[in-house]
């Protein structure tokens, strides 16, 4: 109960500074989901699965000149869905938004993307276009979990392929602890299987044969250890975003604090036929301690991932 009293769960949009929008093609089964930042931010990353799809996360290295960040993409499409990227830095183009190099302002986007071609149709992906309306997105709508954006064609528990997977999507959540806030956005499209950490309850994954109930991912990995050919398929990415002050090098540890919740959902976890990735934002406003912020990341990012299960189930 005293716990609960401390944290309070409060609307995304109450974060000063940052727009989430997105943007899907229902029939293709695939999208974006974009954060933009107002006013720029220092980010961090920790990328901890074996086959990531990005652009620009270097951007987010602690050992990288330190300028403001101006939007993370989540997106589908797998590497094609990289495309995306360029509609989100027209768009900050055309609204002045970027590092000036003298001759012109250039927006920094970092952006990652799942592989959701096996989903819907593998011939359509986010492209500059999708990215761009997501943007156009950001600030004229309430940005809520489910399947939608980058989660369109997002699933889970794949060890078998797509025939023997559940349906996952978009998660965000966001609170309060005092003046300090945080928020997370997901896109859960893991090869393993879906866990409620606060009953060990598995709430989605790989389906038996029949298809009436779950089995244990881990279990069925361990039959079949001498395989090679796993469905690769896969991939958990997401952001946290504080309103807290920290460095980048600070914002790099609280993304791989935030890891936390990926071991504790997730199961198996950053695999090779990941691209398991997590970016940590500061907009740089409330002095707080890195080791409250980065547990609370962890936090929140659990329960986002559990949204972006239950959200679609409702829907």
């Amino acid at each position: 109960m005293e716990q609960e009293k401390l944290v309070r769960e409060i609307p995304v949009t109450e974060m000063k500074g940052l727009r989430i929008g997105n943007a899907q093609d229902d029939c293709a089964k695939t999208g974006v989901t974009v954060l933009l930042f107002d006013q720029g931010a220092k980010v961090g990353v920790d990328v901890s699965g074996g086959g990531p799809a990005s652009r620009e996360t270097h951007l987010a290295s602690p050992v990288t000149a330190d300028n403001p960040v101006n939007a993370i993409v989540l997106s589908g499409g797998s590497a094609y869905g990289l495309a995306a990227g360029d509609g989100v830095m027209r768009y900050l183009e055309e609204h002045g938004i970027g590092f000036d190099t003298g001759y012109a302002r250039v927006p920094l986007v970092c952006q990652s993307c799942i592989y959701d071609l096996g989903y819907g149709s593998a011939k359509v992906r986010p492209d500059a276009g999708m990215g761009y309306r997501a943007c156009v997105d950001a600030g004229n709508s309430v940005p809520v979990s489910g399947n939608t954006g980058a989660g369109t064609g997002a699933t889970v528990g794949k060890l078998y392929g797509m025939e023997r997977s559940v349906k996952a999507g978009l998660g965000i959540h966001a609170v309060a602890v005092g003046a300090l806030q945080m928020a997370a956005v997901v896109v859960v499209n893991a090869l393993g299987d879906i866990y409620d950490p606060k009953t060990g309850q598995k709430v989605a994954g790989l389906r038996s044969e029949d298809g009436l109930s779950f089995v244990d991912t881990c279990q069925e990995l361990y039959k079949i250890s001498r395989r090679r050919d796993l469905f690769t398929g896969n991939t958990t990415i997401g952001a946290v975003v504080t309103n807290g002050s920290f460095s980048k090098a600070e914002m790099s540890k609280i993304a791989s604090m935030t890891r936390n919740a990926y071991a504790r959902c997730i199961n198996p976890v950053g695999t090779l036929a990941d691209g398991d990735t997590i970016y940590a934002a500061s907009l740089g406003e409330v002095e707080a301690d890195i080791n409250m912020a980065g547990t609370l990341a962890a936090e929140v990012m659990a329960e986002a991932i559990l949204k972006a299960v239950y959200a679609v189930k409702e829907q």
